[in-house]
């Protein structure tokens, strides 16, 4: 079975439904995640995606904050989620095709603006989180899974407009990157995108803050896919929509992409 799947943090489903359903109509991707979601289950508009083909979706809710979601074309079925470091957050969901291929969509924590977790609480739970994700693979190794989301981590010194400047800016701190390096080595997963596109800069966010994202191109990739060690090779077309962070009233986040042939 053949299938492409996007992940995106949308910052807001229900705000940014449009821009939801115009990738569905330009891209058509069989498997779309988001995150940030920032709505309940409930007021997901489910019956638009619906009508465009996306008529599945497994979701972990709430109001205001987090959130992640599955939306898919084929049938998917709810396989479960987990709370990392206990926050009570809807940060994770499970689903399964199927094939038997399970489908991780995460939200990392950011971890707030101090990579300190003695004055910063915010940094100490995304290191729990990160920790958690580690031993749980570890203990439960995954086996034909793909892991999706917004990681809030750019691992890789081209995986940031300037790394040497960077290297102390949460996302891209050594502490972060070698906790995440952890998470991918307990679970034997590989990333997809990197290994279809394996050298340069590579970017799926952009801040706000910069009067002209496109020019200033202050980018990170902090939004990933992995998949685990017995499928990764199936895996191709990776790619990054940059132009979505041009649509109007945009996400910070553009969607990545990759397919697989399983």
């Amino acid at each position: 079975m053949a299938f492409t799947l996007a992940t995106w943090n949308i910052n807001s489903v229900r705000l940014r439904a449009g821009l939801v359903a115009r990738l569905m109509g330009e891209e058509a991707p069989d498997v779309i995640c988001l995150q940030e979601c920032k709505s309940p289950v409930d007021q997901i508009p489910l019956a638009d995606f619906a009508a465009l083909g996306y008529g599945h979706m497994v979701a972990r809710g709430q109001k205001g904050y987090n959130g992640v979601a599955i939306l898919s074309k084929l049938p998917i079925t709810d396989v479960g989620d987990r709370d990392f470091a206990g926050l009570g957050h809807a940060r994770h969901v499970a689903a399964k095709l199927d094939n038997g291929v399970t489908i991780h969509n995460f939200y990392v924590p950011a971890g707030g603006d101090k990579p300190d977790r003695e004055i910063n609480e915010k940094f100490g739970q995304k290191l729990d989180y990160l920790s958690e994700m580690r031993d749980w693979f570890h203990s439960e190794r995954p086996e034909k899974a793909i892991l999706v989301g917004d990681l809030n981590i750019a691992p890789r010194e081209d995986d940031v407009w300037d790394h040497k400047k960077l290297l102390k800016i949460v996302s891209h701190t050594p502490v972060e990157v070698d906790a995440l390096n952890a998470v991918m080595e307990a679970g034997q997963w590989v990333d997809v995108t990197r290994q279809d596109v394996p050298e340069g800069k590579l970017y799926s966010w952009w801040s706000y803050r910069a009067r002209d994202w496109s020019a200033a191109d202050k980018g990170r990739r902090l939004d990933h896919v992995w998949a685990t060690s017995d499928i990764a090779a199936a895996g191709h077309g990776s790619r990054v929509l940059r132009d979505a962070r041009g649509w109007e009233q945009p996400s910070d986040h553009a969607p990545v992409f990759a397919s697989f042939d399983l």
